[in-house]
């Protein structure tokens, strides 16, 4: 059979591309089997201009919904003035304290949480604070808690125990607040922190607790662990009780455990001070801040008269150097696109940092080995992604999550583990792969960038059937302007489409500009899927990764199941997204005892001869949709479940296991 012959220009994306790549036409007849189409075969298209070697482009810009128009609806978005023009020697604090802020920290203004904050708690009252992410709360807590704690007479010993408790849902996050605590601590060697979390091993942190710990950090898993099997545990000194990132505290169903938690220090019968943390207020966070907190005092920036008021639609607070921006990517293209945005910023560009959301553990692991094995293999300068999730190793975690702190660019991709309160220095761009669920997700996400005044920017991947989730984070007073998604596959054009030829600066060669970058975003698609199908088990792997999203998909609250809908996505292209060449015909063997044709059955439809495809939603029109039997609902099923079905209590189970164990 004769072959197709790609030129060297033709193929250029990178180092990693330039050479010839020889294809038959059988290798490049991608075959789908999807909900709308049984096997759709493409042939070669014929030369269209003199002088060019003719290529095949594949299906990858074929058969694709239209991307409809992004309206962007005016919105007045929350803001709230990060720095104030207080300094923290002007406030009534030890002079080794401030000394210890300027010079370790390197922090000598006030933010406006911590001008609100630090004076109500060093006034000995009980707080619930609200303020964007990345505005500085941790230190609004840690400065009146140290002050308060290097005052006492006589001063403060080991033996003492707990004087303070602090709660946090995840590791990472308690890792860095104790990192906090010990430079905040360094002229005051007297007070002890510690830190208890998952991963750790218990009979190091039983000597620790022996010896004593005056300032506890930890996880709620791991402190109830210590309450019920380590003796030397004692609550009857502490002082404070704080409890930051409250929400996803209870998202991840932590409920028991504080409730356990809490009897345990009401249990030692002395009175304490309680502070109540996050950037979101939820009812579970305000009917807990009812139950642990004694006439509060409540600090919200954003100036809302009454913070602890929840409404139906509420709004949140982003910081004002905060650009951001949405693509409208069919599907099928959405792998290309993300590689060719990281080649424009890590490659193309300087000093950026990157931090990918993707919506499960097994996509991140999926495309870390994708990526590092096309893009970094070949590449200079090289490109450096790491990944962060919640089944790898504690030791493996906090290597990762310190490699990135240091290193001034580089890719993390990541769960959304790396979601909350994490302060990673210089991240400039936060790519949301995965849709968030929520509007305040979406906060937690993009607040890993444009920190403490810096600036940073956002970039939310949408498929065309997806683009009203833009109108529901508008209704948030979101406001994100479009990015084109030829404009991003352009810059694979960036190693030699201007290096001596100028036939493609003129006008009238937009089209051919257009096609060059087609059939180079069709290059690197076509060096994605051989590499996935170079192994069974990267083929694996790769399933894995679609099935993972499946399950994630099938979790969306219901008053957002009219754009995320399980029914909606075309299988044959979401496979194209994870390198495979067709959707498999059985994702799982979680389905039970089906057949290999039950399930093609299932999952393929062949369409009728003259129905037209609604737009975007992957079905013909008229086409009768084959309903979810239990056995596939089953298989949905996750720890990304919203709680809204029966999978609720498991999938927060299964949260708090990522996060602790």
């Amino acid at each position: 059979m004769s072959g197709v012959l790609l030129s060297t220009q033709a193929c250029s994306t990178g180092p990693h591309l330039k050479r010839k790549l020889v294809q038959t036409e059988a290798e490049s007849q991608f075959v789908f089997q999807s909900p709308t189409a049984g096997e759709i075969s493409h042939k070669p298209e014929k030369k269209k201009e003199a002088g060019r070697s003719s290529i095949k482009t594949s299906s990858l810009f074929k058969h694709n919904p239209d991307i409809p128009e992004i309206h962007r609806p005016v919105v007045v978005q929350v803001k709230e003035k990060i720095f104030t023009n207080d300094l923290f020697s002007e406030l009534q604090l030890h002079p080794h304290l401030v000394a210890t802020l300027n010079k370790v920290l390197n922090v000598s203004t006030l933010t406006s949480v911590q001008k609100q904050t630090i004076p109500a708690l060093l006034s000995g009252r009980d707080a619930v604070i609200q303020s964007q992410t990345g505005s500085g709360k941790t230190l609004s807590y840690a400065v009146p808690l140290v002050q308060s704690l290097q005052s006492l007479q006589p001063k403060v010993c080991r033996s003492d125990g707990p004087l303070a408790v602090i709660l946090i849902p995840t590791r990472e996050l308690a890792l860095q607040t104790f990192q906090t605590f010990q430079k905040l601590l360094r002229p005051f060697t007297w007070i002890v922190p510690g830190v208890l979390m998952g991963g750790e091993k218990r009979k190091a942190e039983k000597a620790r607790l022996r010896k004593g710990i005056n300032i506890l950090v930890s996880t709620p898993g791991r402190m109830v662990d210590h309450i019920k099997h380590t003796l030397s545990i004692a609550f009857s000194a502490v002082r404070w009780l704080i409890l930051d990132e409250a929400d996803r505290t209870l998202d991840l169903g932590f409920h028991k455990d504080l409730t356990v938690i809490l009897n345990s220090l009401n249990s030692a019968g002395l009175s304490r001070q309680n502070v109540l943390l996050s950037a979101t207020l939820t009812q579970g966070v305000t009917r807990l801040a009812e139950v642990c907190l004694n006439d509060p005092v409540s600090v919200s920036v954003s100036g809302s008269s009454d913070s602890t008021v929840v409404t139906s639609d509420p709004c949140f607070a982003v910081p004002e150097s905060l650009k951001q921006f949405v693509v409208v990517v069919p599907s099928k293209i959405r792998l290309v696109c993300l590689a060719a945005f990281i080649l424009d910023k890590c490659k193309f560009s300087q000093n950026n940092k990157l931090i990918v959301f993707v919506s499960s553990c097994e996509a991140v692991e999926f495309l870390h080995t994708l990526f590092v094995s096309v893009l970094s293999a070949n590449c200079e300068p090289v490109l450096h992604f790491l990944r962060l999730h919640g089944n790898m190793k504690q030791e493996e975690r906090i290597d990762v999550f310190h490699q990135f702190s240091v290193s001034a660019c580089g890719v993390l991709l990541c769960t959304d583990v790396a979601a909350r309160g994490l302060d990673l220095p210089q991240v400039t761009w936060i790519i949301q792969f995965t849709p968030p669920m929520t509007a305040a997700e979406y906060v937690h996400r993009v607040g890993r960038t444009a920190r403490i005044g810096a600036g940073g920017s956002s970039l939310l991947f949408l498929s065309p059937a997806e683009a009203a989730f833009t109108t529901e984070l508008a209704n948030h007073n979101f406001s994100l302007s479009e990015m084109k998604l030829l404009d991003i596959l352009s810059s694979l054009m960036m190693d030699d489409a201007y290096k001596g030829r100028g036939k493609y600066h003129s006008k009238s060669s937009a089209r051919a500009l257009e096609q060059e970058i087609r059939e180079r975003a069709t290059v690197l698609q076509t060096d994605f899927e051989n590499f996935v199908h170079s192994d069974p088990a990267t083929v694996q792997n790769a399933k894995k990764a679609l099935q993972s999203f499946l399950r994630a998909y099938t979790t969306y609250p219901s008053h957002l199941k009219h754009i995320f809908h399980i029914r909606s996505l075309h299988l044959g292209h979401t496979a194209k997204s994870f390198g495979l060449r067709d959707a498999p015909q059985c994702l799982s063997s979680a389905t039970g005892a089906r057949s290999k044709k039950q399930d093609h059955k299932t999952w393929t439809r062949s369409p009728v001869k003259g129905q037209k495809k609604e737009p975007g939603s992957g079905h013909t029109a008229g086409q009768k949709r084959a309903p979810l039997g239990r056995r596939e609902l089953g298989l949905f099923h996750s720890e990304f479940s919203n709680g809204l079905d029966g999978a609720g209590a498991k999938r927060r189970k299964m949260e708090a296991e990522e996060e602790e164990a």
